[in-house]
């Protein structure tokens, strides 16, 4: 062991013996004396700074080579201590200090001290760079969480809000299409789940590395509001909703199964009433104007068909109930037939209107046939000319056709002054209210004033007799019911009120309308 208290007294008094204290006190003091002779702008020098350094720097490595160390620079390497210490008790060793063991020895607790020291500053540092790395760990894991956690959040935030949005729909296929997509969501819930238990595992991760490392962190994650309460809150939300968007959607599957029932059950029944009313009115329709057989021929398939509406009437009171149903369930639209209610009651009416009329317009061409006396020849041929010219079988004739039909049949009623004096003339008597069409039964009561002349006023008072039944007055109601609606009007403007003492109120009197009429026709 080197004798630092040897070496101390050596380096403290200077090369000399210790026995010899005053030629070891006169050589330290020669020094300083000759120190403070120096020329001070020597010690400012630069190259003597550095000449100086480097001669104290060889010095010292002359000794620490003993130890088997040296150094380079002596602000740097002496900063610590540790290699002047070593200096020292090289020095020391070589002076032979007398208290070299206590100096030894306190400078081996001063080594102990400083390794002690160093060892915990070692052991300090690698806690310490244990601890970021631990810390970096979990601020990697918070990131991670956060990344995953806020798209999970917002993906059970849009399924909430799809699995509470209100749905409305019309049919099967719309209800179909929502319950597969439904469907199709549920089926991600498996993968959304392990989704959840990851990022669940991410926290709990970094809470483990945190407790069992003794590392208390400092509030919540600070990359995310979204914490693990709030992740399975909303995920037990989403839970409880599935089912119940499962039990709306089949109710609303079953609703629209039950509409549709009622849309098929009301289309087939409407799809054969429709057709049945638009062949019926072809049927009355083809009757009225064809030539086939008698005009009672005609009056008896016209009432046949009569008969046969009224015994329809069931079916049509079958579909007001399936009509009614559907009103109840709110159904709007129906594409299993383009027939509606109110199409089918439209059709209904005008069928019952047309086979009234069309019954008692054959009716009345066969009092007129029996009055005027016409043949079935005559009025067959009446028919044939009327046919001809009714180009879209409407049943009436305009202006243009009835001027060419009596054209046909010689009448100058050419397009000159005197011709249509002679038109407009017919056409008031024929067209009195001046619709602008002819009926065949005007053309019909045209005709036989042009044809015979053995009518009388009796004839016509008999035939007006007949539709007052048996009366000696006849009231506008009955002429309308019995007559065609523009003749019935003509005679109801024209009849004189009946003065008899068996009048009723709005009683008219047919016998002077006859009479007046027959002495007025010109034609």
């Amino acid at each position: 062991m080197v004798d630092y208290h040897a070496a101390n007294q050596s380096y403290q008094y200077g090369p000399s013996s210790a026995g010899n204290g005053a030629g070891g006190g006169g050589g330290m003091g020669d020094y300083m004396a000759q120190e403070d002779d120096w020329d001070r702008d020597l010690l400012l020098d630069p190259a003597w700074e550095k000449q100086q350094r480097k001669t104290f720097t060889a010095w010292c490595n002359s000794h620490l080579r003993k130890a088997g160390t040296q150094i380079e620079n002596i602000d740097e390497d002496f900063r610590d201590g540790l290699k002047l210490m070593l200096l020292l008790e090289v020095i020391s060793g070589e002076l032979d200090y007398y208290d070299s063991h206590n100096v030894n020895t306190r400078c081996q607790k001063i080594c102990d001290q400083w390794d002690a020291l160093g060892s915990l500053t070692h052991s300090r540092r690698e806690a310490l760079e244990k601890t970021e790395k631990q810390l970096e760990t979990i601020d990697q894991l918070h990131l991670e969480y956060a990344k995953r956690a806020a798209p999970f959040n917002n993906w059970m935030e849009s399924a909430m809000e799809d699995l509470q949005d209100m749905f409305i729909v019309h049919t099967i296929e719309e209800i179909e299409g929502l319950i597969s997509a439904h469907d199709q969501f549920k089926s991600t819930l498996p993968d959304a789940d392990r989704e959840r238990e990851a990022i669940l595992a991410i926290h709990k991760e970094a809470q483990r590395i945190a407790e069992s490392n003794h590392i208390k962190l400092s509030g919540s994650n600070p990359y995310t509001t979204v914490t693990p309460q709030i992740i399975n809150s909303k995920w037990e939300k989403v839970q409880q909703l599935v089912p119940k968007r499962d039990h709306a959607l089949l109710e609303e599957q079953s609703k629209q199964q039950s509409n549709e029932h009622l849309r098929r059950q009301f289309s087939s029944q409407a799809n054969v009433v429709g057709p049945w009313i638009q062949t019926k009115m072809e049927e009355i329709g083809r009757i009225s104007i064809e030539m086939n057989g008698t005009l009672e021929d005609q009056l008896s398939h016209l009432k046949q068909y009569e008969r046969s509406i009224v015994d329809y009437k069931p079916n049509l009171d079958l579909l007001e109930q399936q009509h009614q149903l559907i009103q109840e369930a709110l159904i709007f639209d129906n594409k299993h037939t383009n027939y509606t209610m109110e199409h089918i009651r439209v059709g209904w009416e005008q069928l019952l209107t047309t086979i009234a009329r069309t019954i008692n317009e054959v009716e009345n061409q066969i009092l007129t046939r029996d009055a005027k006396g016409i043949s079935q020849e005559q009025m067959q041929e009446f028919r044939a000319s009327f046919n001809h010219f009714d180009k879209d079988h409407g049943g009436a004739l305009g202006p243009e056709e009835f001027k060419a039909c009596l054209i046909s049949l010689g009448y100058d009623v050419e397009n000159d002054r005197q011709g249509d004096a002679e038109f407009n003339r017919i056409m008031s008597v024929v067209d009195p209210n001046h619709s602008g069409l002819v009926t065949f039964q005007a053309f019909i009561d045209f005709m036989s004033r042009e044809t015979t002349d053995t009518d009388t006023a009796d004839q016509v008072i008999a035939s007006f007799k007949v539709l007052a039944g048996d009366k000696n007055f006849i009231t506008a109601e009955e002429l309308r019911r019995e007559l065609p609606p523009d003749q019935a009007e003509y005679c109801i403007a024209r009849m004189a009120p009946y003065q008899g003492p068996d009048a009723v109120p709005g009683a008219l009197d047919y016998k002077s309308f006859s009479t007046a009429l027959y002495g007025e026709s010109d034609l």
